[in-house]
């Protein structure tokens, strides 16, 4: 079984957590999709349009759940509340009775830059960016991280000193496509290690920079960083497995993933990393 394939086998909010991990940091080919009027100018590639994400939603909706969508979108507010309440109640539509992520995070995204608070708009940022880095399609990964990008900044213009939106903001460089030099993002995220080299968010995200590079021996090495700080944690102690195993290292790979065992609740998740072990072991 392919480690994307038993990542699926759950529904918990761990196995979400574990796909993104472990998602797609190969870089893909660049769209080309006509130019949309939120690329910047150091963009490297199109994104699409939020029209173009909700008619591909809408489309997959039964009759009666167009009728519903239609009616939540297009209810009448004289005041900001209301606008709110409509934006979260679509949010919730799309992510409680509909299942599809991009409209859900987009309503949640709306409401959060209506709302213009800092916890709003980073957690906002952060459901786009943990989405866009097990998504597979350049185009609309590229649309989540210019999503997120926008939201972080909005964060960091309320509160500068937001070390998390910092991280966030460069790591949208660094797997969204945004700028033809992604080492914009890597230098965001520099800046908040500076300053706190035990910032564990910022070490997992440069981690994540060496995967993409292909530079697994450097991560390894910010990875030993994390886990001295941190001998527990989950990712940190997933990525390491995962970067012992592309490094060629099975032995050191099955005994992480043997230690990540006692460390997950979902059972169903250690039944596959079992499996992922004994793969190994051949």
């Amino acid at each position: 079984m392919k480690r994307t394939q038993w990542l699926l086998a759950g529904g918990t909010l761990l196995l979400v957590f574990l796909i993104v991990t472990f998602g797609n940091f190969v870089p893909e080919k660049k769209a080309t999709t006509p130019s949309a009027a939120a690329m910047g100018p150091n963009a490297t590639s199109p994104a699409i349009s939020i029209d173009t994400i909700l008619a591909l939603a809408v489309s997959q909706l039964t009759e009666a759940q167009k009728i519903s969508f239609s009616n939540l979108k297009d209810k009448k507010v004289t005041d900001e509340a209301g606008q709110l309440a409509v934006y979260h109640d679509l949010a919730h539509f799309w992510r409680d009775t509909i299942g599809i992520f991009e409209p859900y995070a987009w309503y949640e995204a709306e409401a959060a830059r209506l709302e213009k608070s800092e916890k709003s708009l980073t957690f906002a940022a952060r459901l786009f960016l943990d989405n866009l880095q097990s998504d597979e399609n350049p185009t609309r990964r590229q649309w989540k991280a210019l999503q997120a990008k926008d939201l972080f900044e909005r964060s960091l213009n309320i509160n500068p000193n937001n070390d998390s939106a910092r991280v966030g903001l460069g790591a949208c460089y660094l797997f969204g496509n945004v700028s033809a030099n992604p080492m914009e993002g890597i230098a965001k995220i520099r800046e908040v290690l500076a300053k706190d080299s035990t910032n564990l968010y910022a070490q997992l995200m440069l981690v994540r920079g060496s995967l993409l590079s292909g530079q697994y021996d450097k991560g390894i090495s910010r990875l030993n960083t994390v886990l001295g700080l941190a001998p527990d944690n989950v990712e940190a102690t997933l990525l390491m497995a995962d970067l012992q195993e592309r490094t060629g290292n099975k032995k050191l790979a099955v005994e992480w993933y043997q230690k990540s065992i006692r460390l997950i609740p979902s059972e169903e998740i250690k039944a596959a990393i079992r499996d992922r072990i004994n793969e190994l072991n051949k």
